[in-house]
């Protein structure tokens, strides 16, 4: 869903999905917003950085090998303006970052775990952030991504049933319970 050329780099397939990313980004920049762009792919992050060089796009980059010096430093880089973009691999990027010089953020590829999106796109809901932030999901129509949304959208509400402690929640099996909690 994410790129062809991740399957097959010598196919020359076009991607629909980084097609619509570039167009997102121009626009972002030409507006003079600021973006977090999250992939659990670091595969897909190194075919976007691929087209962002291209293109003369500023960019921060982090993933789970950045050192926490570097990292740091890219942090800062990015905060002070050096960069309209920051590429972060979602699992590198979840936690104990402060960024909010962005006021967007793109999840390029859904994870499993909706929990773990929420996390990464807090990073730019900080103390400090004078802006609304928007945060847009690039899905694929007809694919494994759609069902992941489902996953996210059942999780959310039997959690919020179970909070709320409704009907619905005390019908759940001692099957669909265990079923939650390896969730």
């Amino acid at each position: 869903c994410c790129n062809p050329a991740l399957i097959d780099a010598a196919a020359g397939a076009p991607s629909s999905k980084l097609d619509a990313f570039l167009d997102l980004a121009d626009e972002l920049i030409r507006n003079r917003h600021r973006a977090l762009v999250f992939s659990q792919f670091v595969g897909h992050l190194g075919l976007v950085r691929e087209a962002l060089n291209a293109r003369g796009v500023r960019y921060e980059y982090l993933d789970g090998g950045t050192p926490a010096a570097e990292r740091q430093r890219r942090v800062a880089a990015f905060q002070s303006g050096i960069a309209e973009l920051f590429l972060i691999s979602l699992r590198a990027g979840g936690a104990v970052l402060n960024l909010t010089a962005a006021d967007y953020v793109v999840h390029l590829d859904p994870w499993w775990n909706p929990a773990v999106e929420d996390q990464a796109s807090d990073r730019a809901h900080r103390i400090g952030q004078e802006r609304p932030v928007t945060i847009y999901r690039l899905i694929m129509q007809d694919s494994i991504e759609e069902r992941i949304l489902g996953l996210h959208r059942d999780k959310r509400d039997l959690a919020a049933d179970l909070l709320e402690g409704t009907e619905s929640a005390a019908r759940l099996d001692e099957e669909e319970l265990l079923d939650l909690i390896r969730a």
